[in-house]
């Protein structure tokens, strides 16, 4: 694929990005595209590979060496129809997936791997700018009534897949807008919000029914969705919040991530929020997380004018390259230095917060670590232990709590007879998605606990398939395979 020896003789390139002292005034999208010739070098450095690891590396399976090469000969509208095969919003992927398919790239053993996500990106930016996404309403409706609770990216590619099949899909969303975590949870600096408003008026025109601010098992019973829909697919995320169970963690100005970042979108969005402003300006923040939560938190804390930004690993810092023992093909856990961390935050790993300090108005006025190292021994589970004598007392008057999530919400499931596993992940088969309860299926996060925007998409389209097949008796959605796949 690509230009025979494109891999000899183009350098990996990536867009830009706009100085720091000018993207942090505000919220926008701030990359600096690639000229449309540098696109066509990039997708010429693909490799004519005997077996192309970046299809096992994608959850989505996306055909990536025939996009690729689609980009390298100018055949922009060709790439676009490859990429929607498998993937229904290139535009989220292309802006906010790690690129595990990168880390799977062939060229990656010993070069820099294809630039296959900011490809990915600006084949769908060139066919919105060029009007080739276009709604496809199904040619005849098929009389089944499917609804899907929760309108993250899982529930929209259910969503989409489904009113494709010929299905009449109605999607229900508890907030005020569709786009879950992709609304409220991303920094529009990351992915402004028009990027999900124009998908959501293809999707629209589609024909797919979008009702917002129903919470179901709280307005509407789980069992009246039952008498109402021929099938319920849940895709709700893991939005229960890991705790810091650690003295002073109820001061004021300890708040979790999930929190701080939904209110600045809101805000930024010019919805209405509930409660006092959480906002960094003028404060010492510490960010507790070091995964892609604890980054967005310190690129807004900086867009909130912080005196300073720190964030907290409790894990030792990774090396830039391969750690031992996760050779390619696999996901390597490398050290990554996100855009934000780029903008002035100081990064300190091995390191573990014992307590938060407050003054007497209950107000969080610093916090007390301590050095950390992780004891290992043959055939056990690493212990964390603590350095003697290396406690600190930092000054902090913001402590955000990026920690991750313990689970899904407990209610539909509980409404439903739901069985569920420890984490409260609803159970159900990645063969065909079904839960105990037939009609009932789920996807994305709900199923599988945190993990990626790709995983959600890809579990959101193989999940409408058996949908489909359990209503029709077959189905002619498109079905990446059989078995469980390697998680990210």
């Amino acid at each position: 694929m690509g230009k025979t020896t494109g891999f000899m003789k183009f350098d990996r390139k990536i867009e830009a990005y706009e100085p720091v002292e000018e993207r942090i005034k505000n919220y926008k999208e701030f990359t600096v595209p690639l000229k449309e010739s540098e696109l066509k070098n990039q997708g010429a450095r693909c490799m004519d590979c005997g077996i192309p690891f970046c299809h096992s590396g994608c959850p989505l399976g996306n055909l990536i060496p025939d996009f690729n090469d689609a980009v390298y000969q100018g055949k922009w509208e060709k790439a676009t129809k490859i990429l929607h095969s498998t993937n229904n919003f290139p535009e989220f992927t292309g802006r906010l997936c790690p690129a595990p398919c990168e880390e799977a790239c062939v060229l990656g053993i010993n070069e820099d791997p294809v630039s296959i996500e900011n490809i990915e990106k600006n084949i769908v930016e060139t066919a919105f700018k060029n009007g080739w996404i276009k709604p496809e309403p199904p040619i005849k409706r098929t009389g089944k009534k499917v609804v899907v609770v929760g309108s993250g990216p899982a529930g929209l590619a259910a969503a989409q897949q489904l009113n494709r099949a010929g299905h009449t899909v109605t999607l229900l969303e508890r907030d005020e807008k569709i786009g879950g975590l992709l609304r409220y949870g991303i920094p529009d600096f990351k992915m402004e919000k028009n990027v999900i408003d124009r998908r959501l008026e293809v999707m629209g025109k589609e024909g797919i029914i979008f009702k917002t601010g129903v919470h179901v098992g709280v307005h509407i019973k789980a069992d009246e969705l039952q008498k109402e829909y021929d099938a319920i697919v849940l895709c709700g995320g893991a939005t229960v919040r890991r705790n810091l169970p650690i003295p002073g963690s109820d001061l004021k100005g300890v708040v979790q991530a999930m929190d701080f970042l939904p209110q600045n979108n809101r805000k930024v969005d010019g919805i209405p929020y509930e409660g006092e402003e959480l906002s960094a300006k003028g404060k010492r923040v510490i960010v507790i997380g070091g995964g892609d939560t604890g980054s967005d938190c310190i690129g807004t804390s900086i867009r909130h004018g912080a005196v300073s930004v720190t964030n907290f690993e409790i894990m030792p810092k990774s090396t830039t390259q391969r750690p031992e023992g996760q050779p390619w093909p696999f996901w390597p856990m490398r050290l990554r230095t996100s855009s934000s961390h780029k903008e002035g935050a100081e990064r300190v790993f091995s390191i573990s917060t014992k307590k938060f300090v407050g003054d007497e108005k209950g107000n969080l006025k610093g916090l007390v670590t301590a050095e950390v190292y992780w004891e290992k021994k043959p055939g056990q589970r690493p212990v964390l232990k603590e350095v003697k004598g290396s406690e600190k007392e930092w000054e902090c008057n913001l402590a955000l709590l990026a920690l991750g999530f313990t689970g899904s919400e407990t209610t539909i499931a509980d409404q439903l007879g739901l069985q569920m596993d420890a984490r409260t992940n609803i159970n159900a088969s990645i063969k065909d998605y079904k839960t105990n309860i037939p009609g009932v299926f789920v996807a994305g996060d709900q199923r599988r606990g945190q993990s990626l925007i790709v995983w959600a998409i890809s579990e959101g389209r193989e999940a409408a398939y058996h949908v489909d097949s359990f209503l029709m008796g077959k189905s002619n959605l498109p079905l990446k395979g059989d078995g469980d796949l390697p998680r990210v």
